[in-house]
């Protein structure tokens, strides 16, 4: 994913050498593409590269916030409402971890009134929380994953294997334009995840499994070979 990871590098590299706007986190992106195609692992390695390791991972699954009421469990309950006091699932996690990757997985099953949080995080860097608290995201970066547009991703890719990166944003500008309201589509880069090539996925399981094969030797003492024929 060459031109996806460069992209978010480039972005990153801007906020911090004074390039980007000062206001805002450190990045928005949401990651679009078919399943398997490494956006949770970006949010992993860029936790490790930039913050020191998974810890600085903060993941908040947005299938669970369907429903209208669910914004109260990111921020935390106001004044008077069961659980005030108590802070929010989100706004808690960076309240203590300011400078963390914020990853917003299945971002196109929240509820709208969920989505809308996050404008002035994503243009001021700031999330006000149940008690009233401004939490501060300007030292995050947060990446939102989503499968829109996958299928027809796919059906392009197989018709022109040798389509560019702006022929796939290009498909997708309607598909994004339907879902996501302008004022919020406009705050954030959105970075297309090809299928990935028999080569790539080879190179993975490879690397999987000799992370395996290092804790085996670790925890056990045990060495391990694995021949190449059995992937």
């Amino acid at each position: 994913q060459n031109a996806a990871l460069n992209a978010i590098a480039q972005r990153l590299r801007a906020s911090k050498t004074g390039l980007a706007p000062e206001n805002g986190p450190q990045g928005v992106f949401l990651l679009t593409g078919p399943s398997g195609t490494g956006k949770t692992e970006t949010a992993l390695a860029l936790a490790d590269e930039l913050f020191g390791g998974e810890k600085s991972l903060i993941t908040i699954n947005l299938s669970e916030y369907q429903e209208p009421h669910t914004v109260s469990q990111l921020k935390g309950s106001p004044p008077g409402y069961v659980g005030y006091g108590q802070g929010g699932i989100l706004t808690e996690a960076v309240r203590k971890r300011p400078y963390s990757v914020v990853l917003l997985d299945e971002v196109e099953k929240a509820h709208r009134d969920v989505m809308n949080l996050f404008y002035q995080v994503f243009d001021r860097g700031f999330m006000r929380d149940g008690e009233g608290r401004e939490i501060d995201f300007r030292n995050t970066v947060i990446l939102m994953t989503s499968n829109l547009g996958s299928d027809h991703i796919m059906q392009l890719l197989d018709e022109q294997p040798d389509a560019t990166d702006s022929d796939l944003h290009e498909l997708l500008r309607p598909i994004l334009r339907d879902h996501f309201q302008p004022a919020l589509l406009a705050r954030f880069q959105t970075v297309v995840y090809r299928p990935l090539t028999q080569p790539a996925m080879r190179m993975i399981v490879e690397m999987k499994l000799n992370q395996v094969r290092q804790r085996l030797s670790r925890h056990y003492g045990m060495k391990t070979d694995i021949e190449e024929s059995l992937y």
